[in-house]
């Protein structure tokens, strides 16, 4: 039923990431003005930990880690309005079809919402094919919601779910230019956990921040990290930059520093952007504050860049160092739902609508996502496996969840085998893995 006096819309948000959940929990609070919120962190290598959650800054009124068949008893135990899927596409695809046999038969069921936590420059097709079965798939722009409807109409599945908004964390304060006196002209470089991938590159981006800033001494040179050693993001980070820094002759600048935090906080005091395809982009775009996308390692697919071809915002550290600030195309932005038409708000709208008329609906229709067993037979039973669901979305046998009264010892016990497990499998990726990597090139 819609919101009102004597109902708040409860939303339950499943987010594998920080900033997926970040994502999740926005987007809901966009969606629903007045809603209890319950969030769920699927139990993974990715699970953040609770100084990352402190740092998104984004609260539920309850908040727990699951396993993918934990949610779906959940989810069909308790009586939610909204659902919100904010999980890498396999993880979504798996939960919606173990959502459609859950609700099974039921004439009322929850709405169900996923998206993409920023810009999508790789496995589109894949990616919004995992996604599709979602009442509503949300598209960040313009631009991803005519591709969004391309690749569903492509292949002959259902298009009318796709449904234009924006990033749900945008906004801020604009940027009205640096005031000489009040602090440093601060240049952040927003750090990615998984582009570039080698060493090299990554050590080549360091080397430059902190070549800038010492060609630069008046200024500050931030790098904006996202996770500390040891922890994950959306993507694997095997080389962090604070590991890297260490290996800089002479070290950091006094005036180039690491930093961690809310981006919103970091953007409060920045006046150039820098960054190779950050999401972290579109958010200083938003405020009008000077951005430049990294030509340095080529304008690629594989480093994300390319989605900013005709943006204005495409520079060399070379351009960066002589004094050059960019100047976004106004166009571009406004299709990538940067500067949304019409104001920011007004970009949920739609959504908004979609929403409460699906809420008021008297029934809704069979979950359908466009693979099944006839059209995927090859693909989807390993998706639906690795998160212990059976072909047809059930529980495999031995995926039962834990039960709520299980006791406390028991809890703690399997909380610290999940925590070495978790330690282990990092420092197998961020040790192991590149030193087989290098042997393998001798």
């Amino acid at each position: 039923m819609p919101a009102s006096s004597s109902h708040r819309t409860r939303v339950a948000v499943l987010a594998d990431s920080d900033t997926r959940w970040k994502w999740g929990a926005l987007t809901a609070h966009r969606l629903i003005s007045d809603s209890a919120l319950d969030g769920f962190l699927l139990r993974g290598r990715a699970t953040p930990t609770p100084r990352q959650l402190g740092e998104v800054g984004v609260h539920a009124d309850s908040l727990r880690e699951v396993t993918a068949v934990e949610f779906l008893r959940t989810t069909g135990r308790e009586t939610y309005d909204v659902v919100v899927l904010a999980c890498v596409g396999g993880a979504v695809q798996a939960v919606l079809h173990g959502l459609a046999r859950t609700w099974e038969g039921r004439t009322k069921r929850p709405v169900v919402v996923t998206g993409y936590v920023g810009v999508v420059y790789e496995k589109l097709a894949d990616g919004l094919l995992l996604r599709h079965g979602a009442d509503l798939v949300l598209a960040n722009s313009r631009h991803d919601a005519e591709r969004f409807r391309s690749v569903y109409r492509g292949v002959g599945a259902d298009a009318s779910g796709v449904v234009e908004t924006a990033l749900p964390f945008l906004g801020g304060a604009p940027y009205d230019g640096h005031t000489c006196g009040d602090r440093p002209y601060t240049v952040v470089f927003a750090a990615q956990p998984s582009v570039p991938v080698t060493r090299a590159d990554r050590m080549y981006l360091l080397r430059r921040a902190a070549e800038h800033a010492r060609k630069h001494p008046e200024r500050e040179v931030r790098v904006k990290l996202r996770s500390k050693p040891g922890e994950h993001t959306t993507h694997i980070e095997e080389l962090p930059y604070q590991k890297l820094a260490a290996r800089i002759p002479g070290g950091l600048p006094a005036n180039c520093s690491l930093v961690y935090g809310h981006m919103g906080e970091v953007l409060d005091r920045t006046d150039l952007l820098v960054t190779v395809s950050s999401t972290a982009a579109l958010e200083s775009l938003h405020r009008r504050i000077p951005t430049a996308v990294l030509t340095d390692l080529g304008v690629r697919e594989a480093l994300g860049n390319h989605h900013f071809l005709g943006s204005g915002c495409l520079a060399s550290w070379d351009d960066l160092d002589a004094g050059h600030r960019p100047e976004p195309d106004a166009l571009w932005l406004s299709r990538q739902g940067v500067a949304a038409d019409g104001g920011y708000e007004d970009a949920f709208t739609v959504a908004r609508e979609r929403v409460a008329a699906l809420l008021s609906a008297q029934a809704l229709p069979h979950l359908e996502p466009y693979y099944t067993s006839a059209t995927a037979p090859g693909y989807l039973p390993g998706i639906l496996a690795r998160h212990h669901l059976g072909p047809q979305g059930e529980p495999l046998p031995g995926a039962s969840a834990v039960s709520e009264e299980t006791g406390g010892v028991r809890r703690i016990v399997r909380s610290a085998v999940r925590d070495v497990a978790r330690g282990a499998y990092r420092h197998g990726v961020q040790r192991v893995a590149p030193v087989i990597r290098r042997m393998g090139e001798l």
